[in-house]
This record gives C-alpha cells, structure tokens and sequence, in this order.
C-alpha cells in the first residue's frame, strides 16, 4: 500500500495550524507540525515531509530564512513549498518566490483553494514515470534519477524548475508564451499569476548559470512573446 504524503505545517497560529491539520487529514495526507523556524527545519530533517505549509512570520527564524534553509538542505532541496502569509503585496510575493517558495497564499485564504494547490503540488513534484535522458547544447537531463548536469557540474533545481526545464528540452527553439507554460508547466487546475513564469525563469537562470554567470545563457527571452531555450542568441 502507498504510504500517504507527508505534510508539514509550520504555523505558529494555533488555531490555524489546527484547522490546516483538521483538513488535510480529511484528505487523507499525514501530518506533522512545527510552531517556529527552528523547529521547522529539525522536524523536516527528521521526517522529510514531502510538502510544507510555511508561515512567513515565525519566532525565532522567518518564513523566508526556513525557506532558504530547507533549499540549501539536500534533504528538502526538492521539496515544494508553500508560503503563507498576510503579506499581500506583489513585492512580497515575488521576494517570497525568489527564495525559493513553489506558491503564494496570501491569508484569509479559501481552504479548498489551498488542498487544491496541494494536490497539485504534489502530483508536480512526483518522480518522473518515464526513463531516459535529455540533451541540449552541454545540459543533460536524467528523468529516472531526477538529475541535471551542465559539463561536469551538477545543477541543483526545485520541482518547479525542473519542469519548466524538462519541458523547455522536451521542445528547443519554441517560443511559449507565459500562458502557454503556466499551462504545461504548472497545469491548468492551479491559479498561478504570470509574473510567476517569470521568478521561476529567474531562479532556473541562475541555476543554469553558476555563480559567476560565465557560461552562456540558454534561456532566450522574446520581447512581448515569452521564452524559449536556444542557442541563437541573435533575436
């Protein structure tokens, strides 16, 4: 029998974290819980959830700080994430994402939206079915092993970026719109905003890139038409 997903709530609202509880044990997920930024990332060390719930204002370490860290850790570096908090504005959003979030839920929030984004998450983050590699220029993809490499560097990504590059290498030298990959990317049953697209696109940059950024840019931007992952750096 498949074991049921992990969720870790990190909340330090009581009665939130008990009506979160309350609901995704409805739907039949684990739980676990963590009432602050420390506690959070012992309990993820410990239980390797396969998703989180992250409140932005914590005691003793913020959202954002927990974020970074669980990126950092090989242990959650691919675990999706979702931020939650009563910071609305689209600064906020984008810092949030930029960190390393995969969604943003902005509180009061309708809880069948978020087991919505959950469900979601998940069924993104799940291990790719199909065996076999992919190539372009000097990336390589391995699908079974969920690994990516640039020359001799390995390339760290979150689920989402792995998508976007999986379906960028599955389709080299196509423009798509921010619609069109929200679409195929992110699916059409979750509610992304576009600027998303473009955070995601940020993050998957700099992770193609390195540190130093000396290695060609695959990801072309197209004025007022989208991305694509080309060599031709001439439009």
């Amino acid at each position: 029998m498949m074991t049921k997903p992990l969720i870790l709530i990190v909340e330090d609202e009581a009665a939130l974290a008990t009506m979160l509880r309350y609901n995704l044990e409805k739907d039949g997920y684990r739980v676990c819980e963590a009432g602050d930024g420390e506690e959070a990332l012992a309990v993820a060390s410990e239980r390797k959830p396969d998703l989180a719930l992250l409140d932005w204002m914590l005691p003793s370490l913020s959202g954002i700080e927990v974020c970074r860290q669980f990126r950092r850790k090989a242990a959650t570096r691919d675990m999706p994430i979702i931020m939650l908090t009563a910071r609305g504005e689209e600064g906020d959003k984008i810092r949030g994402l930029n960190t390393g979030a995969d969604d943003y839920m902005t509180k009061p929030f309708s809880i069948p939206e978020l087991m919505a984004r959950v469900r979601a998450l998940l069924r993104r983050a799940q291990p790719v079915a199909e065996k076999g590699s992919l190539a372009f220029a000097d990336i390589r993809m391995d699908l079974a092993a969920h690994r990516v490499t640039r020359g001799d560097r390995a390339i760290h990504l979150g689920p989402t970026e792995f998508r976007l590059l999986q379906f960028f290498m599955g389709h080299p030298g196509t423009v798509f719109s921010r619609e069109e990959l929200l679409n195929s990317v992110w699916g059409p049953d979750i509610y992304v905003e576009p600027r998303t697209v473009d955070v995601h696109i940020r993050r998957l940059r700099k992770a193609l890139n390195g540190e130093t950024g000396a290695e060609p840019d695959l990801i072309r931007t197209v004025r007022a038409a989208g991305y694509s992952l080309d060599m031709d750096e001439s439009a």
